[in-house]
């Protein structure tokens, strides 16, 4: 093993072979009075690509260049969850969104700082999450949040005659596309960009023949958490394993 300045190590090895840390309990993001704590594999460990595929496909999620998994307890609230393209089915909705935005243009960038693409972020955090952490990140944290060293991360932006209006943050992996953030410009917000944003991930993860789009944690009790069951079918990663859960679509 080389051990980098950056204080990583660089390896190349399986899931197994990892070392993982519990966190320290701390406030829940997204149930109130609620505690939270994280399996994290470890942090001195520079995860390539293929490690990364083995844990997202555990039910792991990264924040910058850390990999976790929630461990909160008696708490099951926060589930993986991931789409399987080949089987997925937008509802009517989804549909109509996916023609509104047929005009947009995308290019697929390495993930990269562009003052464009922050200006964004800021505008889309001070109307979607005025107050919170997220809201006063300055450049480096806007960074760290994204980057990871050793992962194919692309930023997808989509613009409008020529305008920047949504940038996705998107990991490719051989076992899917993890959709890892997606913001946009709120002026747009009618157009439904969120949606569009996800719905082109399940088209490109097709086209390129990839199996999944990951959507990180589904929150049942949790606005900004729960409309990821909205494409369906959809799998969850319960009890170890991952479900296929197949309900038939409201008529809306």
């Amino acid at each position: 093993m080389t051990v980098l300045s950056t204080g990583y190590i660089l390896i190349n090895m399986s899931v197994s072979e990892l070392s993982f840390f519990l966190s320290t309990s701390h406030e829940c993001s997204y149930l109130k009075d609620h505690e939270a704590a994280s399996l994290v594999a470890d942090p001195t460990i520079k995860l390539e690509t293929g490690a990364y595929s083995e844990l997202i496909k555990l039910g792991f999620r990264r924040s910058g260049g850390m990999a976790y998994r929630p461990h909160c307890g008696a708490c099951r609230a926060c589930v993986a969850i991931r789409i399987p393209v080949i089987s997925f089915h937008p509802s009517r909705g989804q549909r109509r969104i996916w023609k509104k935005n047929t005009d947009l243009e995308f290019t697929s960038l390495s993930l990269e700082f562009h003052e464009e693409h922050y200006q964004l972020y800021q505008r889309y955090q001070s109307a979607r999450h005025s107050g919170s952490s997220m809201d006063t990140d300055d450049r480096d944290k806007y960074m760290s949040f994204f980057a990871a060293e050793g992962l194919d991360s692309r930023l997808v932006e989509f613009r409008c005659a020529g305008k920047l209006i949504c940038v996705a943050v998107i990991d490719w992996l051989p076992a899917g596309l993890s959709s890892m953030y997606t913001f946009y410009d709120p002026e747009y917000k009618s157009r439904g960009l969120g949606v569009y944003a996800i719905l082109w991930q399940i088209m490109k993860a097709r086209e390129i023949g990839l199996p999944h789009v990951y959507l990180g944690y589904w929150i049942d009790d949790c606005d900004k958490m729960s409309y990821k069951t909205r494409y369906r079918p959809y799998e969850l990663f319960l009890r170890q394993q991952w479900h296929l859960i197949n309900k038939i679509y409201p008529t809306a």
